[in-house]
């Protein structure tokens, strides 16, 4: 497909492939900047239901103006191919991010989260579900400053499900997700809202800090078994340095009953960072293209004593949503 044109977009290079697209690099020649360009697999163009799900879908995502929801600039159909066009960020992901620093202070880990959170909460205000939440679909992009030295997007919401009232599965009982990241109602074919995305976000905190997901399995019936039934791992056993009152917090986010998790993302991010007596220290600005810049410090618990929940405060500005009425 390299060289090939897609509507108004010349594909350059392949960037990225999974089970149902493939992202290219491309250039708009309409308008001479570079885009990425995420073409889905030929057999979800068949399916007439996918089809117009994904259109209107990406077009409610491109509606929310959000710092953290990665710019969706097209979506459509050409010569029997699914299309969505966004911006494209010069740096890798968040996995790239994790493999290359190894386990996160819990700082760090509810700083990112925040920035996911906001966007997660901006699109559920919308009645717009991700069901994908993983560290591959977390674009990460240099930040602004020492204190913000990542700047996260969250992408992919064309391959999600509007309704709050569907069920999680799809027309032919395929699970859309990831099963590392999957909520328990996603797995039954439950109806899904906010909350299910509240668990894919709360395994891929449990993963930032701990080094792995919380659940690992030998097969994919039993990584699913694990979601709908095993209780969450506690966060202590791979990071003994951690305190309850962390792991407390994260355990409620990755509650079997969306009912027992908090009301937001937001408020599962503020949980967190009220959880935690880490003094904040400056962060090295994350460099996409080379070697790890730093050496993370563990963190070093919290004190003893009841832990009260504190009043969640107001999101930030920034992390109010502006939307903007869909053109017909």
């Amino acid at each position: 497909m390299v060289g090939r044109r897609v509507a108004g977009y010349r594909l350059e290079a392949e960037i990225g492939r999974g089970g149902m697209a493939v992202v290219y690099r491309a250039k708009d020649l309409r308008l001479g900047r570079t885009v990425a360009v995420k073409l889905l697999a030929p057999e979800l163009a068949r399916n007439e239901v996918f089809r117009q799900r994904f259109i209107h879908e990406s077009e409610a995502a491109a509606a929310i103006d959000h710092p953290h929801i990665i710019p969706v600039f097209e979506a459509g159909e050409t010569d029997g191919i699914l299309f969505i066009a966004m911006r494209f960020v010069h740096g890798g992901d968040l996995r790239e991010l994790m493999n290359r620093g190894g386990a996160f202070t819990v700082g760090r880990a509810a700083r990112l989260a925040l920035q996911i959170g906001s966007a997660l909460d901006a699109a559920h205000d919308q009645d717009l579900v991700h069901r994908d939440v993983k560290p591959g679909n977390v674009l990460v992009a240099a930040g602004t400053d020492s204190e913000h030295p990542e700047h996260l997007y969250l992408a992919d919401f064309g391959l999600t499900k509007k309704s709050l009232s569907l069920s999680g599965l799809t027309t032919v009982g395929q699970i859309v997700g990831t099963l590392d990241y999957a909520a328990p109602e996603q797995i039954s074919g439950r109806p899904l809202d906010g909350r299910c995305d509240q668990y894919s976000l709360g395994c891929v905190v449990f993963e930032m800090l701990a080094g792995t997901p919380p659940f690992r399995r030998e097969s994919d019936l039993a990584l699913l078994w694990a979601h709908l039934n095993d209780p969450p791992p506690t966060l202590r056993d791979h990071r003994p340095d951690l305190s309850a009152e962390v792991d407390a917090v994260v355990a409620r986010a990755l509650a079997k009953s969306p009912e027992q998790r908090y009301a937001s993302c937001l408020q599962f991010v503020a949980e967190l960072r009220a959880a935690t007596a880490e003094a904040p220290s400056p962060a090295t600005p994350w460099v996409a293209d080379g070697p790890a810049t730093q050496v993370l410090p563990a963190y070093g618990g919290g004190a003893g004593g009841p832990y009260v929940s504190p009043p969640v405060p107001e999101p930030p500005d920034w992390a109010t949503p502006v939307v903007h009425p869909r053109r017909r």
